[in-house]
């Protein structure tokens, strides 16, 4: 059965600068809380993704926004087939994991079972260099997201956004780390050819005599032009 998609869902640039803006005002507020001017790689778990929340929460046309869904709970939600996603994760070998953050379409619902995902968003803090449990959470977004058609899935993209920092006295800086971190989420999406990925942010800022940081979001989408 196709599912038909509303034409309310807000932009992928207004959600992008709303994951960007959230991390942000993270920092700020973890700077102003604690007098911490770097380090919000200690905050405590969720704390970006609250604050992205409460962004994306502002825009017109909201989406509705889960914390922590499951992986079945959104194959489930966003298969042409909501039975298929058993056999989905068995051919794809995947368990049943949490992600961080999942948009879906926002209407009044029916039943329990009628909910529609379309985006699909990892968030990490204190992302400072290539690692392995990263490019899994990036494997896992593109066996998510990869089809052949547009109706095989309403999933429309994935986000990995993450929050660097490092100190003033770090030998490898913050824009050397990113741009390896980046050549490597590329070399992991360009083994399926259906999607494609693209970068946002990245922004160094830089504290005198104490360190940088940058927020960065990569994003990741089928390629089926």
């Amino acid at each position: 059965m196709k599912i038909m998609l509303t034409k309310k869902f807000p932009s992928q640039k207004e959600i992008v600068d709303s994951v960007i803006i959230g991390i942000k005002t993270a920092k700020e507020n973890f700077t102003h809380w604690t007098a911490d001017e770097l380090y919000l790689s200690y905050a405590p778990a969720k704390f970006l993704t609250i604050h992205v929340s409460q962004e994306i929460a502002k825009l017109e046309n909201s989406p509705e926004l889960f914390m922590d869904a499951s992986v079945a709970d959104i194959l489930r939600c966003s298969l042409e087939n909501r039975k298929d996603f058993r056999e989905y994760m068995k051919t794809n070998s995947l368990s049943d994991e949490k992600i961080c953050l999942t948009l879906d379409e926002r209407f009044d619902h029916k039943s329990d079972n009628d909910s529609i995902s379309r985006v699909i968003m990892a968030l990490r803090n204190g992302v400072r260099n290539v690692n392995e449990t990263n490019l899994k959470e990036i494997e896992k977004i593109c066996i998510l997201l990869n089809k052949s058609n547009k109706d095989e899935s309403t999933l429309d993209y994935g986000i990995f956004a993450f929050y660097l920092d490092i100190s003033s006295s770090a030998r490898k800086k913050a824009k050397t780390r990113l741009n390896e971190i980046i050549k490597s989420f590329n070399k992991v999406v360009d083994k399926y050819p259906n999607l494609k990925s693209n970068f946002k942010g990245g922004e160094i800022n830089i504290i005198e005599n104490i360190g940088e940081w940058c927020v960065a979001c990569y994003i990741i989408e089928p390629n089926l032009d």
